[in-house]
C-alpha cells in the first residue's frame, strides 16, 4: 500500500503563508494534503480557500483563531504551519506540539525569552518537533559561503563584520504593517535581523553570548514627511490628501493580491495594510548597531538601516589565515504584492565571493545561483519541509528550536540592550541547559 499522505493545518493565512499552501497543493500533493486553515479573519480564509478549491477540486474546513484546539480535533493534522503575527507564534507552536502534531514556524520563532523559554521547555516536555524555516541558509551561494568557511580557508574566524541595507521599498513596508509595532514583531532586530543573526551562527557554527546595541528612528518620522511636503497627510494611503505627492504611497487597489488579501477584508478585524509611514504610532528603530560577542571569542559589528536606495548585504569575515568577503543585491519588493512572484530575488550585479589568504593573491568564486525567491533559498527550503526522501543535508541547514531560540536571543538581547544601555548576556534571558 502507499504511504499515507502527511496532514497539514495552516494558522496565519498572510502573505507569507502562501508559499506553504502552494507547495503542498501544487508541488507535493502525492505525499501531503491541506486539511485546514486557521485565522482571525474569515474573507482571508475564503480567499485562499477559493485558491485551493481551483487546484484540488475541493475546499477544506476553516476555523477562527479561537478554534484552534477544535481544528485539531476534527482534522487530525500531523503538522501544523505557523504563519500567524510574530508575537503569537508561541501560542500556537506550544498548543501544536501539546495536541500531538509537529509544528513548523515562520521566523521569527517568537519575539521575546519568556516566550522563547515555553517553547523550548514545550519541546522538552511532549517530544514533538519545531521546525523554523530560516530560507535564507538554503541559497546557494550562502551554502557555498559555508562550505567555504568549513573547509579552513581562513582559519579560526576571529570577528564578522556585516550590514545589511534594506531600501525604501521594502524597509519602508514594515512601518506600514503590523510590524510598526514591537510588541508584534519585536522590532527588526527579531523579526527581519532574526534571519541574519542565524546565518552568522551556521556560518561560523557559534552561538550568541553578550550582545550590545544601540538604536534610533530617524528616517520614518513626522520630520522627514514634511521635509517632503506632506504636511496634512493621513494615517494610511488609501485616503490620503496628499498621496499623489508622496513617494511612499501603497495603491492597494493596483494590487489584485493585496486587495483581495487585505483591502477587502479589512472591516472583519479592522488592520490596515497601507499605514502611514511617518505615523507617530510607529515605536520601531529604524537604525540599529549591534556588537556580538560569540561563545568561542568571535565579534561581530552589525548594522541594519530601513532606508536604503538599494538593498542587499556585504560581510566579511576575519580569521587567523585570511578574510573572506562577500556581498550581495536584490530587486526591491512589497511583501504579497504579486500572486506568482518570488520575493528577494538577487540580482547578478554585485554578487561576489573573495577569498583573500594572508601572504597570497586573492580568489575570487563564481557564486552558485539558482532561480526562486530569496536567493533560491525557497525551493530547497520547502524540499526541506515537505518531502520525507529529501537527500541528507551535509551542510546542516534544517533548523529546530535550538536554531531558532540562538537567532531570536540575539535580537531580544539587543532591544533589551537599547533599553537598558547596557551589555546583555545570552544566559540571562533563557535557561541554558534549555537551549542545549
Amino acid at each position: 500500500m502507499p504511504n499515507a499522505k502527511t496532514r497539514y493545518a495552516q494558522v496565519g493565512i498572510g502573505s507569507r503563508s502562501r508559499m506553504y499552501t502552494k507547495a503542498i497543493v501544487e508541488k507535493f500533493p502525492e505525499i501531503a494534503e491541506l486539511v485546514a486553515l486557521c485565522d482571525i479573519n474569515q474573507g482571508r480564509m475564503d480567499t485562499r480557500n477559493k485558491y485551493v478549491a481551483e487546484k484540488t477540486g475541493a475546499a477544506v474546513p476553516t476555523y477562527a483563531a479561537e478554534d484552534f484546539d477544535r481544528m485539531v480535533a476534527e482534522t487530525k493534522p500531523d503538522v501544523v504551519i505557523v504563519t500567524t503575527v510574530d508575537a503569537t507564534h508561541d501560542k500556537y507552536i506550544c498548543r501544536a506540539m501539546e495536541l500531538g502534531c509537529k509544528a513548523v514556524t515562520e521566523k521569527p520563532m517568537t519575539t521575546d525569552e519568556r516566550k522563547c523559554q515555553q517553547i523550548l521547555q514545550t519541546v522538552r516536555d511532549t517530544g514533538n518537533q519545531c521546525q523554523v524555516t530560516f530560507n535564507y541558509r538554503y541559497a546557494p551561494y550562502r551554502s557555498q559561503l559555508k562550505e567555504i568557511i568549513d573547509s579552513g580557508a581562513i582559519g579560526e574566524v576571529l570577528s564578522v563584520d556585516f550590514t545589511w541595507p534594506l531600501d525604501t521599498r521594502h524597509g519602508a513596508d514594515y512601518f506600514r504593517r503590523w510590524h510598526r509595532r514591537r510588541e508584534n514583531s519585536g522590532s527588526l532586530l527579531v523579526h527581519k535581523a532574526t534571519h541574519h543573526f542565524d546565518l552568522v551562527n551556521w556560518w561560523i557554527n557559534d552561538v550568541p553570548e553578550e550582545v550590545f546595541c544601540h538604536g534610533s528612528r530617524k528616517f520614518y518620522v513626522p520630520e522627514t514627511a514634511e521635509r517632503l511636503g506632506l504636511e496634512g497627510r493621513g494615517e494610511r494611503c488609501l485616503d490620503c490628501p496628499v498621496k499623489d505627492k508622496c513617494p511612499f504611497m501603497l495603491d492597494l487597489t493596483e494590487s489584485e493580491n493585496l486587495k483581495a488579501m487585505y483591502l477587502d477584508n479589512e472591516a472583519e478585524d479592522g488592520y490596515y495594510r497601507d499605514r502611514c509611514v511617518f505615523s507617530d504610532e510607529i515605536d520601531i528603530w529604524d537604525n540599529m548597531s549591534v556588537s556580538v560577542r560569540y561563545s568561542r571569542g568571535a565579534m561581530m559589528n552589525y548594522f541594519l538601516h530601513s532606508y536604503s536606495p538599494w538593498e542587499g548585504y556585504q560581510i566579511a569575515f576575519n580569521g587567523n589565515k585570511g578574510r573572506l568577503e562577500h556581498g550581495s543585491t536584490q530587486f526591491a519588493y512589497i511583501s504579497g504584492e504579486q500572486e506568482n512572484a518570488d520575493p528577494g530575488q538577487i540580482k547578478k550585479e554585485g554578487l561576489y565571493i573573495t577569498l583573500h589568504p594572508h601572504f597570497d593573491k586573492p580568489k575570487g568564486f563564481e557564486p552558485r545561483t539558482s532561480k526562486g525567491g530569496h536567493g533560491g533559498g525557497d525551493d530547497p527550503l520547502l524540499a526541506d519541509i515537505f518531502d520525507p526522501n529529501a537527500p541528507a543535508d551535509p551542510l546542516g541547514r534544517k533548523a529546530d528550536q535550538r536554531d531558532g531560540a540562538y537567532s531570536i536571543l540575539s535580537g531580544v538581547a539587543a532591544y533589551h540592550s537599547i533599553d537598558q544601555g547596557k551589555p546583555i548576556k545570552i544566559a540571562d534571558l533563557v535557561e541554558p541547559e534549555l537551549i542545549g
